[in-house]
This record gives structure tokens, C-alpha cells and sequence, in this order.
């Protein structure tokens, strides 16, 4: 298997098929207390080689979007309606097994809390080995030597004696390109990243972060960068998608999302966030909290908080949601105030 993508990325060409196409998602948790509704009604795209930035506060759906693209989602967790298309064939279609093959193969994902995400009973090289002995048939020691390759193309020094080491033997940074490596062993065409800089320091972060754009531009891979971090999102992504209590509210190239946000919920987040060189006196603070996702309102599920709603008096925002519609070429909301209100 080559680390090559089979073609080049045509991230910019508008009329390419999708290599990720989610219609329509919904996945709902069946709980005691009732139906949470986590994800409801995603409609999402990625081209072949962008980075696609997938924000919002925690809590909003990002990672059981991403869960349910690999068919991850456990009870009491379902997916009840939409598809997730992988160049262009439905993954809902897929038996377990084929799912097995796709997944850290064609599709491979780094999970959130790196030590965490690993075995603490194997060593570093054997569960980077699995990937060679699952999609290639590889026996454990040709394996573990491509494992140290692996290590070393993720700037592990020393890869030798680190694919011996134990998840207990390595600090944060160090589990994390350990995680990358295993991600990225068979060359996939897609990578899910879930917040992978949450629970390192600011150098670190920016180390992996580098790392990440560097074997994105290496080897042509698309990636879905999930993160509540928009300072990460303006340095390393293409395009943005911002989600809100399970829904996408808005998405455009990431020059245009942070010259012209069109959702107040998105004007809110980036007035949030601090810029270097800017004295202000306080930030701002979107007001209010996040709906409850058991049987939510009708309307937009933003309005309780959204001072544009006050503003211009517009109360069809408690009534009835907005549909995400394009409001410039490539720019899409979901906003009644960017849409004509029915009569």
C-alpha cells in the first residue's frame, strides 16, 4: 500500500463529487429522561485534500457527528435518519465487516485524550503494527518495523526504543503523535482529528498542529479538525462549519467566516475569543445556555440567546427553524435574518 493519495486533491475544484457527503443526519440517544436529539438534520461536505474545520461549544454534536460517519455510535445511541456517503458509495449500506476495512484504513480517526485512546497492555509499535497486520496481512515483526517508520515520519526521535515504550512511558505530546502515527499508517484518504490538541500545552499544540498540516500537504488526505478552538480553526482549515445544539448554522471558507460571519451565534464566538495586539475591556459573552436537547423548540434553537432575534423583533424565530440556504457562493446560514420570513 502506498502513503501517495491515488489522485491528486481538487480541494478547489467546486464540480468535484465529495469525497465525505452527510445528508440529512440524524442521531438520536434514547435515555430514560427521553430523546435526546444530539445530531439533528447534518447536512455536511468534504473535498478531496481540504481541512474542513468542525466548531462549537462542547456539548453541540461535533463528535457524534464524526462518531456516526464510522458507525461508531453505541446504545443508547441510534442514527435515525440521512446517509453518510464515502466516495460517493452509502457507508449505512456497509456490513460490519466491510466497516471494519474502511475504518483506519480509508478512514481513520485520533480520538480525544491520547493515553486514553490507547491500550495500556500493549506497546507503542505493536498497536501501530495492527494496522499493517489488519488491512495488509503483515506478520507482528514486519509490522512493528513499519511501525518505527511510522514513528519516525511523526518526528519521534529515537523510534527504536519508543515502539517499545508503554502509554504509561510517554507524555502527552508523545501519546498523541503515537496516535497520528497509528491514524495515518495505511494512508487514508480522510482524517478525523477530535480535538487532538485539547489536553496539551500551548507548545505542544502548536507542534502537533504543524505535524498535522504537514503530513496533510505530504500525502493529499482530506481532514475533519473537530475543535471548540477557533484560533486553530483560522490557522489550519480550508473551509468551517459551525454547529449549534446539533445542527450546522453555518459554513463558509474560513476567510470568509471570520471577515463576514452571517449567524449571530457565529458573531458571538469569534467576539469571544481574544486578538493579539487588541485592548479591549472585557469580551463578549453570549448570554443565556444551550437548549435542552430532549423534544427542543420548533424554532431556531439559538433564539433564546440571540440578542439580533430582540433587535428585529422577530418572533417567527421562536415558532419555526430557518432552513440552511446559500447566501453568497459558498457562504450558507441558518438565520431568519438572512432569509424571507413567510407571511
Amino acid at each position: 500500500m502506498t502513503d501517495q493519495p491515488a489522485t491528486p486533491p481538487t480541494k478547489d475544484d467546486p464540480d468535484e463529487e465529495p469525497l465525505l457527503e452527510i445528508r440529512g443526519l440524524r442521531t438520536y440517544f434514547f435515555t430514560r429522561d427521553g430523546i435526546v436529539q444530539a445530531v439533528d438534520g447534518v447536512d455536511l461536505e468534504v473535498r478531496r485534500g481540504e481541512v474542513l474545520g468542525l466548531v462549537g461549544e462542547s456539548g453541540c454534536g461535533k463528535s457524534v457527528t464524526s462518531m456516526s460517519v464510522l458507525r461508531l455510535i453505541s446504545e443508547p445511541g441510534r442514527i435515525v435518519e440521512g446517509e453518510v456517503l464515502f466516495k460517493g458509495e452509502n457507508l449505512g449500506e456497509k456490513s460490519a465487516s466491510e466497516m471494519r476495512e474502511i475504518r483506519g484504513d480509508q478512514i481513520s480517526m485520533i480520538f480525544q485524550q491520547p493515553n486514553a485512546s490507547l491500550n495500556p497492555v500493549y506497546s507503542a509499535g505493536v498497536q501501530i503494527s495492527e494496522v499493517f497486520e489488519i488491512h495488509e496481512g503483515l506478520k507482528r515483526k514486519l509490522g512493528v518495523e513499519r511501525a518505527v517508520e511510522a514513528l519516525r515520519r511523526v518526528g519521534i526521535s529515537d523510534p527504536e526504543q519508543r515502539a517499545g515504550a508503554y502509554p504509561h512511558e510517554l507524555s502527552g505530546g508523545m501519546a498523541q503523535r503515537v496516535m497520528i502515527a497509528m491514524a495515518l499508517a495505511s494512508g487514508p484518504e480522510l482524517l478525523i482529528a477530535d480535538e487532538p490538541t485539547t489536553a496539551l500545552d500551548v507548545t505542544i499544540q502548536a507542534q502537533i498542529l504543524e505535524l498535522m498540516s504537514e503530513l496533510q500537504s505530504e500525502l493529499g488526505m482530506a481532514i475533519v479538525l473537530i475543535t471548540h478552538d477557533l484560533g486553530v480553526v483560522a490557522e489550519t482549515a480550508d473551509r468551517v462549519a459551525v454547529m449549534y445544539a446539533g445542527q450546522i448554522v453555518e459554513q463558509a471558507t474560513t476567510i470568509d467566516l471570520f471577515a463576514e460571519p452571517k449567524h449571530p451565534y457565529t458573531v458571538g464566538l469569534l467576539g469571544s475569543i481574544p486578538v493579539a495586539g487588541a485592548r479591549r475591556e472585557r469580551l463578549d459573552v453570549i448570554p443565556g445556555q444551550v437548549p435542552n436537547l430532549i423534544e427542543p423548540d420548533s424554532g431556531c434553537r439559538f433564539a433564546s440567546r440571540c440578542q439580533a432575534r430582540v433587535d428585529n423583533e422577530l418572533e417567527i424565530c421562536w415558532t419555526k427553524l430557518p432552513d440552511l440556504i446559500e447566501v453568497e457562493p459558498g457562504h450558507t446560514v441558518r438565520c431568519w435574518l438572512h432569509q424571507e420570513v413567510p407571511e
